[in-house]
């Protein structure tokens, strides 16, 4: 019997498939290998040729290595996918693993801050992350120099998530190497990115929507107007999670984003008893069944004139999904098909907050 991996990472590691089109496509095919079966006649569909689909024998390689690693593979439909990640529309089809996953099944909390943040911020988020470990509050964070740092090393002991944005096998920055490893043996070690791929800049994004997804709140220590932290701060709030920050001198550059986020409405931080209040009681999501299924989608066949009533209201601007539906006077199901349809063929590119446009 062929291993379901195998055609799983092809369809993933396709370049022009995405989460949000992985989930779409496994909803309404029921496996990857029909999925991938289908792809010509969608692609054709939206006016295009369909996607190269990666070789089977690169994802033999890639799970090879993986194995190699001491790491295993987590798809989106295994029953022990976190099921607060997966409530994201663009949740991680696939991650790589290193440790304790059922760290995830407690209630987790993301510290995360500047890289250049202040030896008192390090303080305070180290001390925030050993005082929610006394209560059974698992610690996720980024792995990075500074505020990431200090919270993983507050947390090692009592229970830690780190994701990375690159490989699992890629340490960075690379004076984190022992702390990474101590992660993946004392908790959890968790990369989106298949093994070798260095850390670039537009994975962190990624990476910090997994941080965000995670957790049932985030807490933002010391940020830079401008930062990835505030990023990962608007991440949980698109998801509606818990959004905390630690005020700061308005004189500290560092303190202006968490002052920004306050005043934006998240709630002000200057103790874990503060945030314990905030987080309680825990998410009903997070005691759920386990099981992650997919929300099914009917084989829809759209007609040639409803999909021209979804195709002539798109362009280079980013819409949103909803407004397609509203404007097109088509179900969702269709609208979701013809979106799919044009983005096999590679004319539509997907953003933030449910919106497309065409490439």
């Amino acid at each position: 019997m062929p291993d379901p991996r195998i055609a799983r990472l092809r369809l993933i590691r396709t370049p022009s498939i995405g989460p949000v089109t992985y989930r779409q496509l496994i909803a309404r095919f029921g496996s990857a290998e029909t999925a991938i079966e289908a792809l010509p006649d969608l692609a054709a569909r939206g006016g295009g040729r369909p996607p190269k689909v990666v070789d089977a024998g690169v994802a033999e390689r890639e799970i090879a290595t993986t194995e190699k690693l001491g790491a295993r593979y987590l798809f989106l439909d295994d029953a022990d996918y976190p099921p607060l990640l997966a409530e994201l529309d663009n949740a991680p089809a696939a991650m790589t693993i290193r440790g304790d996953l059922s760290l995830t099944k407690r209630t987790v909390v993301a510290i995360v801050g500047a890289r250049n943040s202040s030896a008192a911020a390090c303080r305070f988020a180290r001390g925030l992350a050993v005082e929610l470990g006394r209560e059974g509050v698992v610690i996720v964070s980024g792995l990075a120099r500074g505020l990431d740092t200090a919270a993983h090393s507050g947390s090692l002991a009592t229970g830690t998530i780190g994701v990375i944005a690159s490989g699992i096998d890629i340490a960075f920055p690379p004076e984190n190497r022992e702390l990474q490893e101590s992660v993946a043996q004392q908790g959890l070690l968790i990369a989106e990115q298949p093994p070798g791929i260095e850390p670039l800049a537009r994975n962190f994004p990624h990476r910090n929507r997994i941080i965000a997804g995670l957790a049932v709140g985030t807490v933002v220590v010391e940020a830079a107007p401008k930062s990835g932290s505030l990023i990962t701060a608007r991440l949980a709030n698109e998801a509606g999670r818990d959004v905390m920050a630690v005020p700061g001198s308005p004189l500290d550059p560092r303190a202006q984003g968490c002052n920004l986020l306050i005043r934006e409405g998240a709630t002000l931080v200057q103790s874990a008893a503060d945030i314990l209040e905030t987080i309680r009681p825990i998410d009903p999501r997070m005691v759920r069944s386990p099981a992650i299924p997919f929300d099914a989608m009917p084989p829809t066949d759209p007609g040639d004139a409803e999909r021209r009533a979804v195709a002539d209201l798109l362009g280079p601007v980013p819409v949103a999904i909803d407004e397609l539906v509203r404007q097109s006077g088509q179900p969702p199901a269709i609208v979701a098909t013809v979106l799919l349809e044009i983005e096999l063929a590679g004319r539509l590119e997907r953003h933030a907050g449910g919106r497309v446009s065409l490439t």
